[in-house]
């Protein structure tokens, strides 16, 4: 009778390690990412409102 049980097999519950952590060369602080995300949204504004003059 005691041959007779289901077994599952052993996991993490979905849980990955990855023990390999790669170190990017280049790396921006959190102020010059928003810095650059404003000056993209800026660029796209004036874009918007003066692109057609300049394509015509």
């Amino acid at each position: 009778m005691a041959d007779d049980k289901i077994r599952m097999p052993m996991g993490q519950g979905g849980l990955v390690r990855y023990f390999d952590e790669y170190k990017s060369k280049i790396e921006f602080s959190p102020g010059v990412v928003i810095v650059m995300a404003i000056l993209v949204i800026v660029i796209v504004i004036l874009l918007h409102s003066f692109g057609k003059g300049l394509v015509g």
